[in-house]
């Protein structure tokens, strides 16, 4: 039921916080993914080096976090799962969801979010009957949040009475009926089922000596958004990505190498394929020789020379191999003549599109792209967008050609 679903879990302050271990274990063992989110409170009942144990997955905590924001961002962190759950939540966290408040990661994700979200109330019994808190419930519920408990039982006061957070079990199940029923609303046109896609993302390193690499600012993020809107459109994905800290599409068989030689490789072991997309900035040079130590610097002689030698084209090598798929596909970070140089590479290349685009600016690594596709046809100019929405115009056009509406 939840195998490849995405789970962003938010822990806040509560004793009951040991209980979203167990519930992240549940998830885990059910094949889903957990993306844990911690808040200052929540902190201090469970350690985020035990959340991220038990998670497998890297803490969030920091709205302010630089290298955060720098790997992922909090926007696109809302905009990630298929479902957010806040277990355990507390009355303060409930109270700023009701009133719209965002003064931290957690809240700032729940208000950024567009995904179902489900809450698990956890306090005091009298803090859950208060008119505040009662009234805050009451608009959540009005806005569509699901929520399940509190339980009735004994507190950590010495008391006891409804505000006990529910059980983890309880809790997966309520889970997997959400999920099942979103997945249920969503499921829409399949196109590409039964169809295979293999996709490429990500740079290549190629290394130099132990601790150096020659490699490009690519962050494979388009590369896995295009995974993913495949793999959304019923399509079998082997995504074969280099070295990212981009989480893995849903959906996607995740192929994970570091080299020019090694991505070859993994895309022929791949075939065969009804398409390839080839958006992996792949290095074209590495080091002729490895050197086995690191290399020094001695004062007063120049740098030790550095031979390159030619890596292998993985385009043009899916685009005349054997057993080609029927659409190839091929990207073209230009810095300049953008389009002539695409329609140049096609040519050369032999592959059928190009994705044409301008990394002269933010592109590597930012959210958006602006693209031209290039076809035997023509140059077809698509305005600046999310990158999300280049890998869904994208696999759209790949699921009607390989439909026989269009020709390559």
């Amino acid at each position: 039921m939840l195998a490849n679903s995405r789970i962003l879990l938010i822990v806040s302050g509560s004793v009951s916080a040991y209980k979203a271990l167990e519930l992240t274990r549940l998830l885990r063992k059910a094949g889903a993914r957990v993306t844990p989110v911690l808040t200052a409170g929540g902190a201090r009942f469970v350690t985020p080096h035990a959340v991220q144990a038990i998670a497998g997955e890297a803490v969030h905590q920091d709205l302010w976090s630089l290298a955060g924001e720098a790997e992922i961002g909090h926007i696109r962190l809302a905009r990630l799962p298929d479902l957010v759950v806040v277990a355990p939540a507390s009355a303060d966290l409930l109270a700023k969801m009701a009133n719209g408040l965002a003064d931290d990661l957690a809240t700032t994700l729940l208000l950024a979010t567009d995904r179902p979200v489900l809450v698990a109330p956890a306090m005091n019994w009298a803090m859950w009957a208060h008119p505040a808190t009662r009234a805050n419930m009451a608009l959540l519920r009005e806005r569509g949040v699901a929520v399940i408990g509190p339980n009735d039982g004994a507190m950590a006061e010495a008391e006891a009475g409804p505000g006990r957070l529910a059980e983890p079990a309880e809790m997966l199940a309520v889970v997997e009926r959400l999920l099942g029923a979103a997945r249920a609303a969503d499921a829409g046109p399949r196109p590409l089922a039964g169809r295979h896609v293999l996709v490429t993302s990500g740079p290549t390193h190629e290394p130099i000596d132990p601790v150096r690499y020659i490699a490009n600012r690519s962050s494979g993020r388009q590369g896995h958004a295009i995974a993913g809107a495949l793999a959304r459109l019923g399509a079998r994905v082997t995504l074969v990505s280099g070295p990212v800290s981009q989480p893995d599409p849903p959906g996607a068989t995740v192929l994970r190498v570091e080299t020019a030689v090694e991505m070859l490789a993994a895309c022929e072991a791949a075939l065969p394929a009804d398409a390839a997309i080839c958006a992996a900035a792949v290095a074209d040079w590495r080091s002729a020789g490895l050197a086995g130590q690191k290399l020094k610097k001695v004062p007063g002689q120049p740098p030790p020379p550095l031979e390159l030698a030619l890596n292998p084209d993985i385009l043009a090598s899916l685009s005349g191999h054997a057993r080609r798929p029927r659409l190839v596909v091929g990207f073209a970070a230009e810095t300049e003549n953008v389009v002539s140089n695409a329609v140049a590479k096609r040519q050369r290349k032999g592959c059928d599109w190009i994705v044409a685009n301008d990394v002269s600016g933010d592109v590597m690594g930012g959210a958006e792209n602006a693209v031209h596709l290039v076809t035997a046809g023509g140059v077809e100019d698509w305005p600046r967008l999310p990158k999300e929405e280049v890998a869904g115009r994208l696999a759209a056009l790949v699921a009607e050609t390989l439909a026989g509406g269009a020709e390559a």
